[in-house]
């Protein structure tokens, strides 16, 4: 932290049963987190038995934990949890994860130096396969995204509270984060993911990967896609030999405007990938297999996930797959745009 301010900053961590998990947590986050929190707020969602017998048993003075009637999921614990915090930062942990060191000092210097960062997110295993040097460094050293990951996060606490926290009508959790996220953008802040923060992330703790949690995925899939429309957006956009630094204005716009709403874009090329400005604009060398790939097989089960829009950037672009997407487009009835 700065030698001159030191934030107010408290830990959530909203549990639902995984004992084991839900201890290794809070260990990891006493042992390397101490010196830069105030108190551990622990939520315990109505889990069994054993759960709550291990939260009683914690040896720590600076954990509280509130025992909950009924489960209410992820969201509303996260809410009720904030509320009996008053510090300036809230870090929201899910009780799957695992704290290898102390990931707050870099976090809050990210947010001190830009003051419409909302949130930042520690990249934990889950970006395992990124590669972090293709993108652009904001000052405070965080990569900007524009998808809220909630397994572990820290945010302003006063605009958690100017938004109205999780919306509990996601009930047990899935999208509630995504669903926070937009809301964020929409009121003009930033989300940035910071690649240097040591944290581990198991997944699926609390609910497991079965029969239920697809279901509740999909209905909540369904909801946020109903509230947002515009994040079903899928572009595929070739450029050619056309590099992001020669791309005129009026597309970046149009681009950055696709993430603002929650879509995607798939950005072919055949020009050397130069480093990306948001965590999603991915670069990948434009060929035939790509091409009918995104075209045709991919979401094929999801149609949210199918191709909406086809960009073409002109008239730096192989001719052969120029005329393939043309075709390709008016067979599937996909809306076809020109750049200059």
């Amino acid at each position: 932290m700065s030698e001159n301010v030191v934030p107010s900053i408290d830990v959530v961590i909203p549990v639902y049963n995984a004992p084991v998990l839900t201890r290794r947590c809070i260990d990891s986050v006493v042992s390397y987190l101490s010196e830069s929190i105030e108190h551990i707020y622990i939520h315990n969602d109505a889990s069994n038995i054993e759960t709550r017998k291990m939260l009683d048993s914690l040896p720590y003075d600076i954990t509280h934990t509130y025992h909950a009637i009924k489960n209410q999921g992820f969201g509303a614990s996260v809410n009720d949890a904030v509320s009996r915090s008053s510090a300036s930062y809230i870090l929201v942990l899910n009780s799957d994860t695992e704290v290898k060191g102390n990931i707050l000092p870099p976090l809050y210097e990210a947010m001190s130096v830009d003051s419409q960062l909302a949130v930042i997110i520690p990249a934990s295993n889950d970006y395992i396969e990124e590669d972090f040097d293709r993108y652009l460094r904001q000052p405070g050293s965080y990569i900007r995204t524009h998808r809220l990951r909630g397994y572990a996060f820290l945010i302003r606490r006063s605009i958690f509270e100017e938004i109205g926290g999780f919306d509990p009508i996601f009930g047990r959790g899935y999208y509630e984060d995504i669903d926070l996220g937009r809301r964020i953008y929409e009121r003009n802040w930033r989300i940035g993911v910071y690649p240097d923060s040591p944290i581990y992330h198991k997944g699926g703790g609390s609910f497991g990967r079965g029969l239920a949690y697809r279901k509740l995925k999909q209905r909540n899939r369904a909801l946020y896609f109903s509230r947002y429309p515009s994040a079903q957006r899928n572009v595929l956009f070739l450029s050619g030999d056309c590099s992001l630094i020669n791309f005129p204005q009026n597309l970046l716009n149009t681009i950055d405007d696709v993430y603002q709403r929650g879509g995607v874009l798939h950005w072919l090329s055949t020009e050397a990938a130069t480093k990306s400005p948001c965590l999603h604009m991915r670069n990948r060398p434009a060929n035939l297999w790509i091409v009918l790939k995104l075209m045709i097989f991919y979401g094929w089960s999801r149609k949210d996930k199918r191709i909406s829009d086809v960009w073409l950037l002109l008239p730096n672009n192989s001719s052969f797959l120029c005329k393939l997407l043309v075709l390709l487009s008016k067979m599937r009835g996909i809306k076809m745009f020109a750049w200059e």
